[in-house]
């Protein structure tokens, strides 16, 4: 009897987990989004009134913070597009947002005349309520916040355009420090280990701690810096407008190499297989990040001022002109995919990824693309 029982029961066990499941196609996405395989468009928004700026979104929790022109943004739904809240700023937004639980940091503009020309413009900086879109809280600067917004779990830093760093505390507004510079910032900032990298319009790469915005060390090339660092190692690279990559020593800012590429260079992005730049003659190079040896080239369509997005798979390019963005095998250059966004709808808004879901901001609203097994749940049209 006892040996029939314990029959029983392994057959039960091998008849629960091995039977064939029907779960729906959407539950089948815990694979992370292959950019090489075929995509296919979950969703859509269309703005209506307003357009789409050359900011990033920001994306957390299952939410999307589009930037759109007269101040204006838009918490969408990553799972169908549908818009939760619309808020508006006052002004221009001027540096792409960031977001965590409690809601989405804007940094804003707002233009004033002098002798009766309008010339220049104070800064705004609020956190809206994730929920409501309600201001929890505000504050006004001398002048605005250029390029991006990057934060920790409790700080939040951005690069003002007349020169300053700010580290400002997420829960109140209160600025925490502040790094002062003869030239304004126009960059994305980037937070690596207890340092945040950003550059300078005048070409000066600064490490600052992340605690005190003590400077640790700075290095300067001929040319602006506007893109985002990449941190690997010992080493850190970035591209300037004076046509150059970069490679640093992390530790002292010494410099470890640099190659010249054809144009400026604001974008630059690291795979396995190497260390990616895009170039403004229109370029994408691979260069090896230990002695900057080309690698490989490859002409896109048209330029790159975006930040590319790699994966393990393939680097996503969103050229400023024609109709689609292009995935590049990160080995050889090679073409692996194309993502049709519309005739003359390519912006300069780099391409993030939430959950399993690609966003790509066009010049009149947003695309959502995903593994075809979320094809059953596809929508168009969302406004």
């Amino acid at each position: 009897m006892f040996i029939q029982y314990r029959i029983f029961i392994l057959l039960f066990l091998c008849v629960f987990f091995l039977a064939p499941t029907s779960l729906p196609a959407f539950a089948q996405v815990d694979q992370p989004l292959a950019l090489s395989q075929p995509l296919t468009i979950l969703w859509q928004h269309q703005s209506a009134d307003e357009q789409t700026t050359i900011l990033t979104p920001a994306a957390h929790n299952g939410r999307i913070y589009l930037p759109l022109t007269r101040g204006i943004i838009l918490s969408l739904s990553s799972e169908d597009g549908t818009t939760a809240w619309r808020a508006e700023t006052g002004g221009e937004i001027s540096a792409s947002p960031s977001a965590d639980p409690r809601g989405v940091y804007v940094a804003s503009q707002t233009f004033y005349a002098s002798n009766g020309v309008e010339s220049r413009a104070t800064g705004t900086l609020r956190l809206l309520s994730s929920a409501t879109g309600v201001t929890l809280w505000m504050r006004t600067l001398p002048r605005p916040f250029r390029g991006s917004l990057v934060s920790t779990e409790t700080t939040l830093y951005g690069g003002t355009e007349d020169g300053q760093v700010l580290a400002i505390n997420k829960k109140t507004g209160d600025i925490i420090w502040t790094f002062k510079h003869t030239n304004g910032f126009a960059s994305t900032p980037v937070l690596h280990g207890d340092q945040i990298y950003i550059g300078s319009t005048d070409g000066t790469l600064f490490s600052l701690q992340q605690r005190t915005g003590k400077p640790l060390w700075r290095y300067r090339t001929r040319g602006a810096l506007r893109g985002a660092v990449s941190v690997a190692g010992r080493l850190i690279f970035f591209g300037s407008v004076d046509g150059y990559i970069y490679a640093l020593e992390v530790s002292n800012g010494k410099l470890r190499w640099r190659t010249r590429t054809g144009a400026g260079v604001q974008a630059v992005a690291l795979t396995e297989e190497g260390l990616i730049a895009a170039s403004f003659d229109n370029f994408v190079y691979s260069f090896s990040p230990q002695r900057g040896k080309l690698q490989w080239k490859r002409l896109l369509a048209g330029r790159i001022v975006a930040q590319p997005l790699a994966t393990k798979d393939g680097v996503l390019f969103a050229p400023l002109s024609g109709d689609a963005c292009v995935v590049l095998n990160p080995q050889d250059g090679k073409q692996l995919n194309t993502l049709p966004v519309g005739t003359d709808n390519n912006t300069g808004a780099s391409p993030i990824m939430t959950g399993n879901i690609l966003i790509i901001t066009t010049r009149n609203g947003v695309l959502a693309f995903s593994s075809p097994l979320n094809d059953g749940d596809a929508v168009s049209g969302r406004h």
